[in-house]
């Protein structure tokens, strides 16, 4: 049974259905535990610093991406906590994952960056090729 799961969120139509697809899993099980976790790669950081002069709004502008995955597991009352980390999101992710032992990962296939993707590789991609947990990637 999957009692840790992590969902890597970045606000994209991917990463929503991931969520819905972690909260099926989840709502079943009352030991489940959700950890979203939402990294803030470099290049994204110093564009959002840019449209945003003030660093509440910032912060606002990066908790509102993630809202309609909060309210999939608010609605199914599946217990989860928000991590907010800095860094290149796949290896970001992996380290994240695996100094932590999670029983699942589930990821988008895609994100908000396609260019960057279509250049360096799907986050993805990275993810399931270096975790140690097995990882569910949602078209």
């Amino acid at each position: 049974m999957f009692n840790r799961i992590l969902v890597a969120a970045d606000g994209s139509d991917h990463s929503v259905r991931s969520a819905e697809k972690a909260g099926y899993i989840a709502e079943n099980n009352p030991k489940a535990e959700v950890t979203i976790v939402y990294v803030i790669d470099g290049q994204k950081s110093k564009e959002d610093v840019l449209h945003h002069y003030d660093k509440s709004v910032l912060e606002q502008s990066r908790k509102n991406r993630l809202n309609s995955i909060e309210a999939i597991f608010k609605e199914k009352n599946i217990s989860f906590n928000i991590e907010i980390l800095h860094g290149e999101p796949g290896p970001t992710i992996v380290d994240y994952a695996n100094d932590r032992s999670f029983d699942l990962i589930v990821v988008g296939s895609r994100g908000l960056n396609t260019l960057q993707e279509m250049v360096l590789g799907s986050v993805s991609h990275k993810v399931a090729k270096r975790a140690k947990a097995p990882v569910m990637i949602v078209k």
